[in-house]
C-alpha cells in the first residue's frame, strides 16, 4: 500500500505561490519512484498529471547546546497538474 508512504503536503510560502501553477508539493518517502507516484495520484484524486519532479533534499546540521547533528534527508515532490485538475 502506498498511502502511508506520502507522508504530508508541504507547506511553505514558495508551494503556496506554486498553487497558482496548478503546482502541488508534497514529502514522499525516499524510494517512491515517478511511476509509482503518478498511478497513485490518478487513482486517489481523479487528476491527470503533466509532470512529476522529485528532489531529495540533503541533510541539515542542526545544534542544540554543545551537541551537533543532521536533519534526515527526505524526499520532495512537486506535481504539475494538466489545466482544469485540482487537488482539493
Amino acid at each position: 500500500d502506498i498511502l502511508p508512504l506520502i507522508k504530508y503536503p508541504l507547506l511553505t510560502e514558495k508551494s503556496y505561490l506554486l498553487l497558482t501553477k496548478n503546482k502541488y508539493s508534497f514529502i514522499v518517502d525516499r524510494k517512491l519512484t515517478k511511476n509509482e507516484l503518478k498511478e497513485f495520484f490518478t487513482t486517489i484524486f481523479q487528476v491527470e498529471v503533466k509532470k512529476i519532479n522529485t528532489l531529495l533534499m540533503a541533510p541539515k546540521r542542526k545544534r542544540i547546546g554543545k551537541f551537533t547533528g543532521k536533519r534526515p534527508v527526505y524526499k520532495k515532490v512537486i506535481i504539475t497538474l494538466k489545466p482544469g485538475y485540482e487537488i482539493k
